[in-house]
């Protein structure tokens, strides 16, 4: 028999990982594993256990939020080989699980988890060293994920966010910031920046997601620039949110496989929906194929 790792937020989802963790493991021993649980015990030790115990195993599966399955991965990119991984979506917004076409419902999830599920390559993001799964962005409303209130998020769900967005507008201020990628380059004032690799960013279809391909080694990377008028930052927000919006000027959009941004000031980064830290030159990278994931057929 295989042997399974079961990583699990007991937090997640207003504590529902712990009401459906009989049911999940029932999964797992049906479907031949021998699973060995750990339930997280503060923030990081997701990536602890699966850097430190990850390579002992022939699978691991997490359950929680994008947060945790982030840590996960985080902890994998230094096992060398690391195995398939699983994924049990508990959390409020659950980006992930919508790029992954995962089930919302925790025993459906565990099925495709532990075996009826087919395992793919997908790329992994580092922005400054800092491996994130998803997405990596700064400006306007990124604060927003990592400063709300678990509380908040666990009620409201992706209101949430929308809510401390709308709050955070007028804090909101430019960078003059120099952007390289893949040899070519550019320099103006951005409000916004995203560097993904995902259908759902923050519970909404990005522009870009019928572009996406989570192994072909590429980002797709979104700016908003400085707006003529308040009507330009309007038409850019609104493309953001709606892949059918008229598209503005102040709205960018390119693919690449590593980019570069350079600021006189420290710009602070949110990934994966956690804070990024803050440096004036943030190196965002794609490491092509660096895990397998399973997803539903």
């Amino acid at each position: 028999m295989n042997r399974l790792l079961f990583i699990y937020n007991p937090t997640s989802g207003t504590g529902q990982v712990k009401n459906a963790l009989a049911q999940v493991l029932d999964v797992f021993t049906k479907a031949g594993w021998i699973t060995t649980s750990y339930p997280t015990q503060c923030k990081g030790d997701a990536a602890r256990t699966a850097r430190e115990l990850g390579g002992q195993f022939d699978r691991i599966v997490c359950a929680g939020g994008d947060g945790t399955l982030s840590e996960v991965v985080s902890g994998l990119s230094e096992v060398q080989d690391p195995p398939p991984l699983g994924y049990i979506p508990f959390g409020s917004t659950n980006d992930c699980a919508a790029t992954l076409r995962l089930p919302r419902k925790p025993r459906e999830a565990a099925l495709v988890a532990a075996g009826t599920g087919v395992t793919v390559p997908i790329d992994v993001g580092a922005l400054n060293g800092r491996p994130f799964i998803y997405v990596a962005a700064f400006g306007a409303f990124t604060k927003v994920a990592y400063e709300t209130p678990q509380e908040l998020k666990n009620t409201f769900g992706h209101l949430a966010y929308i809510f401390a967005g709308i709050a955070s507008l007028p804090t909101i201020a430019p960078y003059r910031i120099r952007v390289e990628h893949d040899g070519q380059g550019l320099e103006d004032d951005f409000y916004f920046g995203m560097v993904s690799n995902s259908q759902s960013i923050g519970g909404i279809r990005p522009p870009t997601a019928n572009r996406v391909v989570l192994d072909d080694g590429l980002f797709e990377v979104t700016l908003v620039k400085k707006p003529l008028s308040l009507a330009d930052l309007t038409d850019g927000l609104q493309a953001l949110a709606n892949p059918g919006a008229v598209r503005s000027g102040a709205l960018l959009q390119f693919q690449a496989s590593r980019v570069t941004f350079t600021c006189d000031q420290p710009i602070p980064w949110t990934a994966d929906g956690e804070f990024g830290g803050s440096q004036t030159v943030s190196r965002v990278v794609n490491r092509q194929k660096a895990l397998k994931i399973i997803r539903r057929e």
